[in-house]
């Protein structure tokens, strides 16, 4: 059992928000490991070609696999109050690449010598050495976040604000205490305290700090806690409704993908030009060329040239992935 001991100030500061970078993380993990959401499923060719960025790979390495028990915790840094995704996301970004170099060599050095069973790759620890790591962990997420998660962010984002705002009206109706104990079987409140059902005992001293509530999506069903970086207490739990029957039709490929890319895989059943897909979806050209090169790259679209047009058209992965039969 971990037990955060918390005073007055603490539950005056404590706060619910959405991670950018905790959802990143977990995408990455499954995608790193060939690993499938219990939800939606297979992380997807997007995701699997982001990983050959060098940085992506790096951020990838320092996640835990093949029963690891750590990720540190600077890869996920605590959520500022920014309401705007972009705030949000560029703070988070901001604080990777301004990591203390000692926290950095604390959680990436000595506390995946206790946690993994895998030693840390040489290549990795010169990187650590070197003071170079923040800032290509910072671009690995920016990254990332591009190629996998940012068009697809609202589909997610509306489920964590349906959280949250579920939350807010539980703690005006039933207070602090009573709303944090319904978070979850594994966490409960006990006065002067949060207790986390873990294997192992321990306490921590929060008060007078920020103590953030995270729900948390692309890591359902887990509850993860983070203490190790200074002055930062973040917990995460299972936002409500993931799981539900509804998350699991055809349209879930719009959470990962973004709705923009998903409706124009469902348009390409039939070969079309950009031009067509701008005209018939109402994006602008530009915008389409940018989404059908990441398709294209990701193996879900194949093109072809046809006179003065290039054409485009859906794999059959794509169709796999949309829950359609492929066009013959």
């Amino acid at each position: 059992m971990l037990t955060l001991r918390v005073d007055a100030d603490t539950v005056a500061r404590t706060r619910l928000s959405p991670s950018p970078a905790s959802e990143s993380m977990a995408w990455l993990k499954l995608t790193a490991a060939s690993g499938r959401h219990p939800v939606f499923g297979d992380p997807g060719p997007l995701a699997r070609a982001s990983l050959a960025h060098p940085d992506v790979a790096l951020l990838a390495d320092l996640l835990p696999r093949d029963g690891d028990t750590y990720a540190p915790d600077l890869l996920t840094p605590q959520p500022g109050t920014g309401t705007r995704c972009r705030d949000l996301l560029d703070e988070q970004i901001a604080q990777i690449e301004a990591a203390a170099q000692e926290d950095l060599e604390s959680q990436v050095f000595a506390y995946t010598r206790t946690h993994w069973r895998r030693p840390l790759r040489d290549t990795t620890r010169r990187i650590a050495e070197s003071g170079r790591m923040q800032r290509r962990l910072a671009n690995g997420f920016a990254r990332f976040w591009r190629d996998t998660l940012a068009d697809g962010w609202p589909g997610l984002r509306s489920i964590i604000d349906q959280d949250i705002a579920h939350r807010a009206t539980a703690i005006a109706t039933q207070g602090v205490g009573r709303t944090l104990g319904a978070l979850h079987p594994g966490i409960a409140w006990a006065g002067d305290a949060v207790t986390v059902a873990k294997p192992w005992d321990g306490e921590i001293e929060v008060t007078g700090r920020d103590l953030v509530f995270v729900p948390s999506v692309l890591s359902w069903p887990d509850v993860l806690i983070q203490v190790d970086t200074p002055g930062q207490f973040v917990l995460y739990y299972p936002a409500q409704r993931i799981g539900a029957a509804r998350d699991r039709g055809p349209g879930s490929i719009a959470r990962v993908v973004g709705d923009a890319r998903a409706a124009l895989l469902a348009d390409l059943e039939t070969a079309r030009s950009t031009a067509e897909l701008a005209t018939r979806s109402g994006y602008t050209p530009a915008t389409v060329s940018y989404h059908l090169s990441a398709l294209h790259r990701a193996g879900l679209v194949t093109k072809a040239r046809a006179g003065r047009y290039v054409l485009y058209q859906r794999t059959a992965q794509a169709a796999d992935l949309l829950g359609k039969a492929p066009a013959r």
